[in-house]
Protein backbone atom coordinates (compact mmCIF):
# COMPACT_ATOMS: atom_id res chain seq x y z
CA UNK A 1 0.00 0.00 0.00
CA UNK A 2 2.19 3.07 -1.12
CA UNK A 3 2.24 6.20 0.58
CA UNK A 4 1.37 10.24 -1.30
CA UNK A 5 5.25 10.87 -0.66
CA UNK A 6 4.12 14.91 -1.74
CA UNK A 7 2.97 15.68 1.76
CA UNK A 8 4.53 18.25 3.95
CA UNK A 9 7.09 16.34 6.22
CA UNK A 10 4.85 17.90 9.49
CA UNK A 11 1.66 16.76 7.81
CA UNK A 12 3.14 12.97 7.35
CA UNK A 13 1.83 10.08 4.86
CA UNK A 14 -1.25 9.08 3.34
CA UNK A 15 -1.46 5.63 2.58
CA UNK A 16 -3.73 4.16 -0.20
CA UNK A 17 -5.29 1.10 -1.15
CA UNK A 18 -7.04 -0.27 -4.30
CA UNK A 19 -8.60 -2.98 -5.80
CA UNK A 20 -8.18 -3.03 -9.44
CA UNK A 21 -10.72 -4.84 -11.90
CA UNK A 22 -8.18 -6.87 -14.08
CA UNK A 23 -10.50 -7.25 -16.84
CA UNK A 24 -11.89 -3.58 -17.09
CA UNK A 25 -8.60 -2.01 -15.89
CA UNK A 26 -10.37 0.35 -13.71
CA UNK A 27 -10.49 1.05 -10.06
CA UNK A 28 -13.77 -0.92 -8.33
CA UNK A 29 -13.03 -0.43 -4.09
CA UNK A 30 -10.75 2.20 -2.71
CA UNK A 31 -9.57 3.37 0.88
CA UNK A 32 -7.05 6.06 2.31
CA UNK A 33 -5.72 6.70 6.21
CA UNK A 34 -2.58 8.05 8.00
CA UNK A 35 -1.72 4.81 8.61
CA UNK A 36 -1.41 1.90 7.21
CA UNK A 37 -3.83 -0.82 8.67
CA UNK A 38 -6.11 -3.36 8.61
CA UNK A 39 -9.36 -1.39 8.52
CA UNK A 40 -8.02 0.84 4.88
CA UNK A 41 -7.63 -2.87 3.08
CA UNK A 42 -10.96 -3.59 4.51
CA UNK A 43 -12.87 -0.27 3.32
CA UNK A 44 -11.20 -0.81 -0.27
CA UNK A 45 -12.53 -4.56 -0.36
CA UNK A 46 -15.66 -3.59 0.86
CA UNK A 47 -16.59 -0.88 -1.67
CA UNK A 48 -15.24 -2.87 -4.26
CA UNK A 49 -17.81 -5.78 -2.90
CA UNK A 50 -20.47 -3.50 -2.76
CA UNK A 51 -20.50 -1.97 -6.26
CA UNK A 52 -19.74 -4.89 -8.16
CA UNK A 53 -21.23 -7.41 -6.20
CA UNK A 54 -19.08 -10.35 -7.61
CA UNK A 55 -20.37 -13.94 -8.28
CA UNK A 56 -18.66 -16.36 -5.85
CA UNK A 57 -15.64 -17.90 -7.57
CA UNK A 58 -13.78 -14.42 -8.13
CA UNK A 59 -9.98 -14.73 -8.12
CA UNK A 60 -8.54 -11.54 -5.87
CA UNK A 61 -5.22 -11.01 -6.44
CA UNK A 62 -3.10 -9.08 -4.55
CA UNK A 63 0.86 -9.19 -2.76
CA UNK A 64 1.42 -11.16 0.27
CA UNK A 65 1.85 -7.57 2.33
CA UNK A 66 0.55 -9.16 6.04
CA UNK A 67 -2.97 -6.72 5.52
CA UNK A 68 -3.92 -8.70 2.91
CA UNK A 69 -3.33 -12.14 4.48
CA UNK A 70 -4.65 -11.16 7.61
CA UNK A 71 -7.53 -13.14 9.42
CA UNK A 72 -10.22 -11.12 9.20
CA UNK A 73 -9.51 -9.91 5.51
CA UNK A 74 -9.27 -13.88 4.21
CA UNK A 75 -12.36 -14.70 5.85
CA UNK A 76 -14.04 -11.94 4.36
CA UNK A 77 -13.53 -13.13 1.18
CA UNK A 78 -14.08 -16.64 1.88
CA UNK A 79 -17.83 -15.08 3.28
CA UNK A 80 -18.17 -13.81 -0.11
CA UNK A 81 -16.61 -16.99 -1.85
CA UNK A 82 -13.78 -15.25 -3.35
CA UNK A 83 -10.34 -17.29 -4.34
CA UNK A 84 -7.47 -15.83 -2.94
CA UNK A 85 -4.04 -15.47 -5.02
CA UNK A 86 -1.18 -14.23 -3.86
CA UNK A 87 2.20 -13.53 -5.98
CA UNK A 88 5.24 -14.73 -4.66
CA UNK A 89 7.36 -13.25 -1.99
CA UNK A 90 9.48 -10.53 -3.40
CA UNK A 91 8.14 -10.84 -6.66
CA UNK A 92 6.55 -7.16 -8.07
CA UNK A 93 6.13 -8.69 -11.30
CA UNK A 94 3.54 -11.12 -10.13
CA UNK A 95 1.26 -7.92 -9.16
CA UNK A 96 2.48 -5.63 -12.42
CA UNK A 97 -0.83 -4.29 -12.93
CA UNK A 98 -1.27 -2.80 -9.09
CA UNK A 99 2.43 -1.93 -9.49
CA UNK A 100 2.16 0.14 -12.88
CA UNK A 101 -1.14 1.89 -11.31
CA UNK A 102 1.03 3.41 -8.24
CA UNK A 103 4.14 4.23 -10.36
CA UNK A 104 1.58 6.23 -12.58
CA UNK A 105 -0.14 7.82 -9.84
CA UNK A 106 2.76 9.01 -8.27
CA UNK A 107 4.83 10.26 -11.58
CA UNK A 108 1.68 12.00 -12.48
CA UNK A 109 0.59 13.81 -9.09
CA UNK A 110 1.86 12.74 -6.31
CA UNK A 111 5.66 14.08 -7.24
CA UNK A 112 4.26 16.86 -8.66
CA UNK A 113 2.36 18.78 -6.07
CA UNK A 114 3.23 19.65 -2.14
CA UNK A 115 0.36 18.75 -0.24
CA UNK A 116 -0.26 21.28 2.72
CA UNK A 117 -2.80 18.49 4.36
CA UNK A 118 -4.15 14.84 4.20
CA UNK A 119 -7.00 16.43 3.17
CA UNK A 120 -5.74 18.15 0.05
CA UNK A 121 -3.93 15.13 -0.88
CA UNK A 122 -7.26 13.10 -0.71
CA UNK A 123 -8.96 15.04 -3.20
CA UNK A 124 -6.20 15.57 -5.88
CA UNK A 125 -6.20 11.73 -5.40
CA UNK A 126 -9.69 11.20 -5.91
CA UNK A 127 -10.09 13.86 -8.58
Amino acid sequence: MPSAKGLSPSTGFLYLAVLLDLHARNIVGWSMHDRPNLQVTLRALDMALERRRPAPGLVHHTDQASLYAAYDYRERMRHHGMVPSMSRKGDCYDNAVAESFFSNLKNELVHHCDFTTREAARAAIFD
